[in-house]
């Protein structure tokens, strides 16, 4: 059924997928980036990275992000190794304060190819499957048991100057090349995971996102308190069910009045499935009604106005030199994680 807000899921999927391509490009750019050092080519000296390499890959270093939003907070220190890690995940914790969860539901490229291959998959098999209830809850703590972990690894248990001697470290350095590794040189645990991965997301909606994104898991919890959230009004609503059906988060919305739930995404494909006007609203602290298109512009503006600060302020290139990345670069695969 198509509504006159249709058009909401069109600019989601166009923002979606325009950062996903982006970010492949960029991926394919830090690949010939690596190769390039792995060849022993010789490097240019001088302290600038070279073009290849777009600080956007960086996104993909939660963990690392953590450690130097830990360091920033505590010592006001920003991480000059990869500090659009940082800045990248700021942003995406700011969002979440502000504006719901709108980082996985509009930014996250994981998100879009997630989303991306349940669809596929419900196109093979004619649908998706549900896990029954009572194992759906139980399978979506397991986020927030590895969110739980990661929190009292860094935040609670690694000390700043740690931190900071991690970060300072040949290891940390290169560690977006350590991770284009684990995709390019799989080990058969890997690929393994990976398939089974792909495999249970052809068949279940958002199954990473749904039970094992411990980024998500952060991002939800950090979401209640934002003044911005899907109200349904009782008095409209026919009770259609197209909300709860098309809800890619499971959540029941027919039945609720206010979606608080940390599982929502603010992709507001309920909103634009919604065919009766006004039942189904973005709404201000629960009172005043926010349109749709300004949320999700809200969302954008957010997220690469954080991006467009850090620039100006310097805090989005590495500090890594080509000299670095000649020396430790062809020795990557044998560079252990220091203990």
């Amino acid at each position: 059924m198509k509504t006159d807000r249709a058009y909401l899921r069109y600019i989601r999927y166009t923002v979606q997928w325009g950062i996903l391509l982006f970010l492949i490009y960029a991926g394919y750019r830090f690949y010939s980036f690596v190769e390039y050092f792995l060849g022993q080519g010789e490097a240019h000296s001088g302290n600038a990275i070279p073009g290849g390499r777009m600080p956007s890959i960086e996104g993909f270093l939660p963990i690392g992000a953590l450690m130097s939003f830990k360091l920033w907070l505590t010592e006001g220190i920003f991480d000059s190794m990869h500090p659009a890690a940082l800045v990248i995940f700021a942003a995406a914790l700011l969002s979440a304060v502000l504006l719901k969860k709108g980082f996985c539901g509009w930014i996250c490229p994981v998100g879009a190819l997630s989303e991306a291959v349940w669809k596929l998959g419900r196109r093979l098999l004619g649908k998706n499957f549900v896990v029954p209830r009572y194992a759906d809850y139980s399978l979506r703590s397991l986020k927030y048991i590895l969110l739980a972990f990661f929190m009292f690894v860094v935040v609670v248990k690694m000390p700043s100057p740690a931190i900071m001697r991690f970060i300072e470290g040949d290891y940390y350095k290169i560690a977006d090349v350590k991770m284009l590794f684990f995709f390019t040189k799989m080990t058969v645990t890997t690929a393994v995971s990976l398939s089974l991965l792909f495999i249970f997301s052809l068949l279940y909606k958002n199954f990473w996102c749904r039970y094992l994104c411990p980024y998500g898991a952060l991002l939800g919890l950090a979401g209640f308190l934002s003044p911005l959230k899907i109200k349904r009004n009782d008095k409209v609503c026919i009770h259609c069910g197209q909300c709860t059906k098309n809800c890619p988060s499971q959540l029941r919305v027919e039945e609720l009045g206010i979606v608080r739930s940390p599982e929502c995404t603010g992709c507001l494909t309920c909103v634009s499935r919604c065919p009766a006007k006004g039942a189904l609203d973005v709404s201000l602290a629960g009172r005043k009604t926010v349109n749709p298109v300004v949320f999700a512009c809200l969302i954008v503006a957010l997220f690469f106005g954080c991006i467009g600060i850090a620039k100006t302020a310097n805090h989005w290139h590495s500090a890594v030199t080509y000299e670095e990345y000649q020396r430790i670069v062809p020795q990557a695969e044998h560079l252990d994680h220091p203990q």
